[in-house]
């Protein structure tokens, strides 16, 4: 099984974000992606880098005029805010009326959501080649490969169709399962990191050729709150293509595998043909975002039911933020998943 990574990703460094009130270090840094490319080289995974097809696939899935926005939007702040200042938006439209302004700030508002993810000289760059990397192992994939992983990064399931949200500036997953229908009529969505899905819902809510579904603690009491309830299963053609599988915070490996089983068993009625995971490591106890409690070997296990469906799988890394154990679940899932496919 390959990977799929570009050192240009790293360098999206963001030093601050707004949580709760108050200013505090950024959870996502690049030191995320060199621990786990280390170890993937430790563990014998082939590296790639990714070969660049261009923009037209993530205008294909995002807002043309947002992705043209964030090439140079970083520039243009410092440039009138000055290079001290922290690129994030301070002005928002609200519920979207109106359209969108030619002044820098203004257009931080409408095309970002939250202040969680500022602009920095390498954003653009990083983004676009952490989309470039999800892409890559779809290919992959698509050329007959059984299975294959991008460790893209920045994240990007956050990410919705024309804005910003939660560390994430373009939806890798998302892009990755809206190019497999090339090959394929229908693809399947999975996400397993312990944040909605929201973003790739928003993608995919009202289409009936991608199943989306996400498995998180309720977002009435829980990040990145708004969408991933119970009820919302898709509308227009995507009606009953949303399945969000609510866990409780504090869940344990037994919650979180039953949780999966129901998602993994509406995929197969679904008749997905092929499958991206959104794959998140951040269900550990011990990351800085914890709300339920996998370990190791939970992982593993959750590696063995995913690969247990037998579909071309292509897997997209998202969250698993710096907490001790994010090497090891890392190498306990993607080695067991690697097994899981090469016994079939």
């Amino acid at each position: 099984m390959k990977a799929f990574f570009d050192e240009r990703q790293l360098g999206h460094n963001p030093h601050t974000y707004f949580r709760r009130g108050a200013a505090m270090p950024h959870q996502e840094q690049p030191e995320r992606a060199i621990i786990l490319r280390d170890m993937l080289l430790k563990n014998g995974f082939p590296i790639e880098q990714p070969r660049d097809l261009g923009d037209t696939p993530i205008k294909a899935v995002h807002n043309p005029a947002y992705v043209d926005f964030l090439r140079d939007a970083h520039a243009r702040f410092v440039a009138d805010a000055g290079p001290e200042a922290l690129a994030i938006p301070t002005c928002h439209p609200g519920r979207r009326r109106g359209r969108e302004p030619s002044d820098i700030h203004g257009q931080l508002g409408w095309w970002m959501t939250d202040t969680s993810t500022p602009l920095t000289e390498g954003s653009w760059t990083a983004a676009y080649w952490s989309a470039q990397t999800a892409l890559a192992a779809a290919e992959d994939v698509m050329q007959g490969a059984r299975a294959s992983y991008g460790l893209s990064r920045p994240p990007g399931h956050h990410a919705m169709a024309d804005c910003a949200n939660g560390f994430c500036f373009f939806n890798n997953a998302a892009l990755a399962a809206h190019h497999m229908r090339r090959t394929w009529s229908k693809v399947a969505l999975l996400d397993v990191d312990v944040h909605t899905g929201n973003g790739s819902m928003d993608i995919f809510y009202d289409r009936g050729d991608v199943f989306f579904c996400s498995l998180h603690p309720d977002p009435k009491t829980y990040p990145t709150f708004y969408l991933g309830h119970a009820e919302e299963t898709g509308e227009g053609d995507g009606e009953g293509c949303t399945l969000n599988v609510l866990l409780k915070q504090g869940d344990g490996e037994t919650e979180v595998l039953r949780a999966l089983e129901r998602g993994l068993s509406a995929i197969t009625g679904f008749g997905a043909e092929a499958l991206v995971i959104s794959l998140g490591f951040d269900m550990a106890s011990d990351d800085p975002l914890a709300a339920v409690k996998v370990d190791a070997e939970g992982f593993s296990a959750m590696a063995a039911q995913i690969a247990g469906l037998g579909l071309p799988t292509v897997l997209v890394q998202e969250g698993g933020y710096l907490g001790p154990s994010l090497a090891n679940n890392a190498e306990a899932f993607l080695t067991r998943f690697r097994k899981e496919i090469e016994n079939q």
